[in-house]
């Protein structure tokens, strides 16, 4: 793994920075989970970063003189020197079928004309790539992607949106990610898809997860249509 490194959040949680290498943070998290500590409340995944709340007074009780941090960051070293070199995270991989342009992608247009390509050469760009989940945030179940091709990467609209359907599929700056649900955004639309991202009903809310490897698959408008409606059922 890249070198990590920790740091104090607060007087209630530990920050750790992972580089860029995002897998290494799933698998770190996966890890922690499996050797849950008491104190442990939350573990929030961010971009770079895996920040690991903690009840302090609960830290304090059994931290045999050390500050909670201390003793926090001990446990977390502990477990994160367990996993070994040759473990590898096992990302999940999720194909989001997607209707690019006309009205579910009203500024494919403007990234073609951006960087004087066709609309069919944007999709082929932004389809063929691998991507992954970074973190979830914005809104919930918004999906940060890395792996945009940048001959495709476009800044974001001067002027936001104030509307934007569930399932717009957008390009912002070097990122590419999906809205989840209806809100605001200043990210060029491309494209829409029928899949419901985020459910607040469902036992896991959000469809996607940090670490999880996603590619998108061109559809056309019909089956747009005939997706949208099986989800609803």
């Amino acid at each position: 793994m890249d070198e990590i490194k920790f740091r104090p959040f607060g007087d209630g949680a530990v920050t750790i920075d992972i580089s860029k290498n995002n897998r290494d943070g799933r698998l770190i998290i996966e890890q922690i989970e499996k050797k849950c500590f008491k104190g442990l409340i939350e573990i929030v995944p961010g971009f770079t970063t895996i920040t690991v709340y903690y009840d302090p007074f609960a830290i304090y009780q059994i931290c045999n003189g050390l500050s909670p941090f201390q003793f926090v960051e001990m446990k977390l070293k502990q477990i994160i020197n367990e996993i070994g070199e040759e473990k590898k995270y096992s990302s999940r991989e999720i194909i989001i079928p997607v209707c690019y342009g006309g009205e579910l992608g009203p500024d494919l247009v403007n990234v073609a004309n951006y960087h004087h390509l066709t609309e069919e050469e944007v999709i082929n760009l932004h389809a063929s790539q691998e991507y992954v989940v970074h973190m979830i945030g914005f809104a919930p179940g918004f999906p940060y992607l890395s792996g945009l091709s940048k001959k495709i990467a476009t800044p974001r609209k001067d002027t936001p949106r104030t509307f934007i359907p569930a399932g717009s599929v957008g390009i912002g700056g070097e990122q590419t990610g999906i809205y989840p649900l209806e809100s605001p955004g200043g990210w060029n639309l491309i494209g829409r898809t029928p899949l419901t991202l985020f459910n607040p009903n469902a036992n896991i809310p959000s469809l996607l997860q940090a670490g999880d490897t996603i590619r998108f698959q061109p559809i056309t408008y019909k089956e747009f249509e005939v997706l949208k409606e099986a989800e609803k059922n």
